[in-house]
């Protein structure tokens, strides 16, 4: 009888996870030691979770990515660490008083969110392990119950001491809330899109979309609230003060995130009338699902959404009109962008297109060549008009939603071209019912820069997701391709030689940027041996880990930048 052996304790990913934790908390000022001490306790709970869960294989029955780890210690400390990272930045900014007390106050909350999200499905995790293990003791059961109640306690109990002076019980429940929906969320992605993501990939999906419609319901609420009464909410008092083009994206991403359920509830409704199931041909039929469809999300977004815009930012005009004016405010920079990014991108997508359908390069280099795609097209940008790419951003998430919605939802005439076309460049990562890998490395490139909107003093912060995708993910995978010998471990396919050359090549691009932001006005204050530092752990993960690199790579190297 063979003998299975045991995983390891102690993984190269939960190594780099572990340094990436400990960079942070060697930054920390005494202020912020309760958020920094719970971020530690997140961290050993994930830990120990992941290594039973893996250990005993109870959460196979969550239908996961076949042939990734369950990525629960990276998927549960990446998004409280960012939130983390950011106080540490603000509190130097408030230790030379540049930013209101108030800002660091509801960064906070979001950290608290962020890490009860987390921390409430670990929660969730375990105990789907423990009902899996059926054969345990009743006396046992009830200590791990015990336990349990006593970090939910904890929690809270860390979370009244380090917001004192608040209205504490409003903003507890508030927090819980969002841990309670990061819960549901992640159930629900698992249950609708199986086999597309591992649990850590879905945690941290879940937990950033809670917190971003947290962001959403808290500016709504806010405002319904200031009709009533003149008195500011305390959890939302600090959240509200956005500009007009966080509100426009805003808008786009929750009406595009919403549409969906709206449209399924839409045919639904419709196929239970006789007269319109019993009528028509099939094709019939799909022209008139398309038509529906194409009217109503017309309706939502050029009328529904811009309507909660102006609700909630008071615009003068139309949302959609004030951008436009915005875009040809400055018609010579922003229009030659735009054209410059057009024909950039119709002679890369044409080119790389032909040669995935009549070439044998492999397709993970091929979609290597995006990333390079992406520093040519952003780095200009991000110094020249960074405010312009915000919006830019903005609008392509949206357009790329849409097309997967088209995709999914096989949407006459456009719906199958769309899914030939954006097979040409998957790979094992995505799967025939979601195709993830094109959104990851956008909002990898985007979500750096849309954190460092506000106040900034590392001025390569902006830049992570540019120069850990575009330059060292992008070296790390053609020169352990086509030069490396010495693997990380026996079963995996990164090596040594690209490592180094991915960390080579962006501390070689931070080395050329730098007097190029020195030049524009930008000054770095960030000391080398930090900057070697954030460098090599985020080169080491995308060594290491089975995730999906897109989403945690950029993350992790923002976290330690702004540090």
């Amino acid at each position: 009888m063979t003998s299975v052996s045991a995983p390891p304790l102690l993984t190269g990913e939960r190594a780099v996870v572990v340094l990436f934790i400990a960079c942070i908390m060697f930054s920390l000022p005494p202020s912020l030691l309760l958020p920094g001490g719970f971020l530690s306790f997140l961290s050993f709970f994930a830990l120990c979770v992941e290594i039973r869960g893996e250990s005993s294989g109870s959460l196979s029955q969550l239908k996961t990515r076949p042939g990734a780890s369950s990525g629960i210690l990276l998927g549960a400390v990446t998004l409280p660490a960012l939130m983390l990272s950011k106080l540490i930045q603000l509190s130097r900014a408030l230790s030379l008083d540049e930013i209101h007390l108030g800002e660091v106050d509801y960064l906070q909350m979001q950290y608290w969110a962020a890490s009860i999200s987390c921390f409430a499905v670990l929660i969730f995790l375990s105990l789907v392990i423990l009902a899996a293990q059926s054969s345990r003791s009743a006396s046992c059961r009830v200590q791990c119950a015990k336990f349990i109640f006593g970090c939910i306690v904890l929690v809270a109990a860390l979370y009244n001491i380090s917001t004192t002076g608040m209205q504490t019980a409003t903003n507890l429940l508030w927090v819980l809330f969002h841990g309670l929906a990061t819960v549901k969320l992640m159930q629900h992605l698992l249950e609708t899109f199986p086999s597309c993501a591992s649990i850590g990939e879905t945690l941290l999906v879940t937990a950033g979309l809670v917190l971003y419609f947290g962001d959403i319901s808290a500016c709504t609420i806010a405002k319904i609230h200031g009709y009533w009464s003149s008195s500011e909410l305390a959890f939302v008092q600090y959240g509200t003060r956005k500009n007009e083009i966080s509100t426009v994206i805003q808008g786009l991403l929750l009406g595009l995130l919403l549409f969906p359920v709206a449209f399924k509830f839409l045919l639904h409704t419709l196929d239970s009338l006789p007269s319109v199931t019993s009528s028509g041909t099939r094709m019939q039929n799909e022209r008139r699902r398309s038509l529906i469809f194409f009217v109503s999300f017309g309706l939502v977004m050029i009328v529904v959404m811009p309507l909660w815009m102006q609700f909630v930012q008071d615009f003068q005009t139309h949302p959609l009109l004030w951008v436009a004016a915005f875009v040809f405010s400055e018609p010579a920079k922003r229009l030659s962008l735009c054209t410059y990014w057009v024909c950039l991108i119709y002679v890369s997508v044409r080119r790389f297109y032909y040669i995935s359908k009549n070439s044998k390069t492999e397709r993970i280099l091929l979609r290597k060549y995006y990333h390079l795609m992406a520093v040519s097209m952003f780095v200009p940008a991000v110094i020249f008009q960074p405010k312009f790419l915000d919006l830019a951003f903005g609008a392509a998430l949206a357009v790329f939603l849409t097309l997967e919605i088209i995709r999914i939802w096989r949407i006459w005439p456009l719906g199958q071209l769309v899914h030939q076309f954006m097979n040409a460049f998957t790979d094992h990562r995505d799967s025939e019912l979601l195709i993830v890998s094109h959104f990851s490395l956008l909002l990898g490139c985007a979500l750096p820069i849309w954190l460092s909107s506000g106040y900034n003093d590392r001025p390569l912060a902006p830049f992570a997701g540019i120069l850990s995708l575009g330059i060292g993910d992008t070296m790390a995978s053609m020169v352990g391709h086509k030069y490396g010998v010495l693997r990380w471990s026996k079963t995996g396919k990164k090596t040594i030689e690209g490592t180094a050359a991915g960390i080579t090549s962006v501390l070689a691009a931070c080395s050329v940027l730098l007097p190029v932001l020195a030049s524009a006005g930008y000054i770095f204050t960030q000391h080398w041996l930090y900057l070697f530092l954030a460098v090599t752990v985020s080169g080491l993960l995308e060594a290491y880990t089975a995730q999906l690199d897109n989403a945690f790579i950029p993350l992790v190297f923002y976290s330690l930048l702004c540090l």
